[in-house]
């Protein structure tokens, strides 16, 4: 859960640098990432998740082995070439190809199996369901090997003792509930909203709109700094050079 967190906000947060950057310069980059974890598909999930690499994918791979106007057996097999090219893209190991392959099948199977059921449930049942195959693939992303991916799923789903069992997620959950609530919170399009309803509100929520991130901004280096102080941590040993 804690990586699935990380690697969201590592990677949209590089992102958001880089259109940042680029329109200091002149140049106007499109958004990224679109709040992928409030999805309720797999497939609308990679509508929101790195969208200039599935773009990318689709321009120049998908689309010119035919995309979705051919039969269906090519159809399946474009979709297939599509994916198991995007887990060579991020690195040339077998984890990476599975997890080509794992959102290679659940692509597939909401587009031709069990899409039209998914689309009947309730909101939250598509979430958990999306939420639980990404957290899933995550483990295969981070994992250095198989054996290391197939251990890690063993002990999240209890097959193994480990985590789940002596007590370190609890402990973990409990001593970062601050920023896990933060996590949460910056996952969804709270933001968005709220910036709308300030920008209603006249001067008052012009000005709140203005310095409001400035005050998070240092509250959240405060947490930081009393994280730091608070632990046996020693700042003057890390930041010797």
């Amino acid at each position: 859960m804690a990586h699935t967190f990380q690697i969201y906000f590592d990677f949209s947060a590089y992102s958001d640098m880089a259109i940042g950057l680029g329109r200091m310069f002149g140049f106007h980059f499109l958004e990224n990432f679109n709040y992928p974890y409030i999805s309720q598909s797999v497939t609308e999930f990679w509508r929101r998740w790195h969208i200039s690499l599935s773009t990318w994918f689709r321009d120049y791979v998908y689309i010119p082995l035919g995309g979705n106007r051919c039969v269906k057996w090519k159809h399946v097999r474009n979709i297939t070439v599509v994916w198991l090219l995007t887990g060579l893209w991020h690195g040339a190991a077998w984890t990476f190809i599975l997890w080509g392959v794992w959102f290679c099948l659940l692509l597939l199977g909401e587009k031709f199996l069990w899409g039209g059921v998914l689309n009947k449930t309730p909101a939250l049942v598509r979430h958990g369901y999306t939420m639980l195959a990404v957290v899933i693939s995550w483990v295969l992303f981070r994992s250095v090997d198989l054996p290391q991916a197939w251990a890690y799923l063993g002990a999240m789903f209890g097959q193994t003792t480990g985590l789940a069992q002596d007590g370190q997620a609890a402990y973990y959950l409990l001593e970062y509930w601050p920023e896990w609530l933060l996590a949460i919170v910056a996952s969804l399009p709270v933001k968005g909203w709220l910036q709308e309803k300030l920008r209603q509100g006249g001067n008052l929520g012009q000005t709140i709109l203005i310095w409001a991130p400035k005050g998070l901004a240092l509250g959240l280096l405060g947490l930081s700094y009393l994280k730091l102080v608070t632990s046996s941590f020693n700042p003057f040993i890390y930041f010797q050079f």
